[in-house]
């Protein structure tokens, strides 16, 4: 479809990619347009975050496409579509500056002529499509290098710091003797402890939807910091803690999970698995909770 498009003298395909290496972030871009030779347009950029190099790729391809006459239709291909909905984003961001140079550039193409658009495609680099496949082979053909001292963009300070505190974080916490016997390490779908991370809801916030139950029992057991036996026994050693199934004689994290008769509503024993500790925790809504309080996240959940 879309090389038919680009058949039509009226439209122009901009078919954009991107990459980073050694922190150089490298813009590319091809423009077709009906028999014309294909524009290409090359960019490098140091210390920049991928939305910023995207977005200066459809910069760039879109002042290609509008500086023809003749054009009445731009179709911007990308694999990064969520760049491409930051151009239309009222919310104040640190890619102003682009966001604002396309829409003056559209403003004035669409002022041109009512009939004048522009539509933004998605495609998955997975799918090895031709036109794309050569603009991603071009794109990682450089190898560029940073020779000098570079300014350094807001939001790739931003992730510079947090990347930081991230990995100071994780060199204090991986020496406390205390997280080898209370934290519960959780494994992903690869059976690989899960890491720290701020990305994306964060390591483990996202396995737990938006039930602030749910989050509740799940750092409680996490942390182990929850109203069960094994934690009371901390401060007060010399009360008994027997578990109420009768079967233990002090009602444990460990046990909970993977023994304790109360507790058994959900078959599979792989607690250790983090979509396997989200099923248990939903399915047993009185676990890790404090007496008298109750848990909605199933019902919720079934609702939804």
């Amino acid at each position: 479809m879309a090389i038919e498009f680009s058949s039509i003298p009226s439209h122009t395909l901009v078919i954009m990619d991107t990459g980073i290496k050694n922190n150089v972030a490298t813009s590319i871009s091809h423009i077709h347009i009906h028999i014309n030779p294909v524009i290409k347009t090359l960019h490098y950029a140091v210390n920049v975050m991928s939305t910023e190099a995207e977005l200066f790729a459809i910069r760039c391809g879109i002042n290609q496409a509008t500086s023809h006459n003749g054009v009445s239709k731009i179709i911007v291909v990308t694999n990064s579509i969520h760049a491409a909905k930051k151009i239309f984003d009222t919310v104040s961001n640190p890619y102003q500056v682009y966001i604002l140079s396309i829409l003056k550039k559209l403003r004035t193409f669409f002022s041109h002529y009512q009939e004048n658009s522009i539509e933004f495609w998605e495609y998955p680099s997975h799918c090895n499509w031709a036109l794309h496949k050569a603009v991603n082979k071009e794109m990682k053909s450089f190898n560029p290098t940073s020779l000098f001292p570079c300014k350094v963009s807001w939001d790739f300070s931003k992730k510079s710091k947090c990347d930081n505190i991230a990995n100071k974080w994780k060199m204090t916490f991986q020496v406390l003797d205390l997280k080898e016997k209370y934290f519960l390490d959780l494994l992903n779908s690869n059976d690989n402890i899960i890491e720290l991370s701020y990305i994306k809801s964060g390591s483990w916030l996202k396995f737990f939807g938006y039930f602030n139950s749910l989050y509740a029992r799940a750092l409680r057991a996490i942390t182990n910091h929850a109203p069960i036996s094994e934690y009371r026994l901390r401060f007060f050693p010399r009360e008994e803690f027997r578990c109420l199934c009768r079967l233990y004689p002090i009602e444990t994290r460990c046990h909970i999970l993977y023994e304790c008769r109360r507790f058994n509503k959900y078959w599979n024993p792989r607690r250790d698995l983090s979509s396997h500790f989200v099923m248990f925790l939903e399915f047993n809504p009185s676990v890790f909770t404090f007496p008298g309080s109750t848990s909605s996240s199933v019902l919720s959940r079934t609702h939804n």
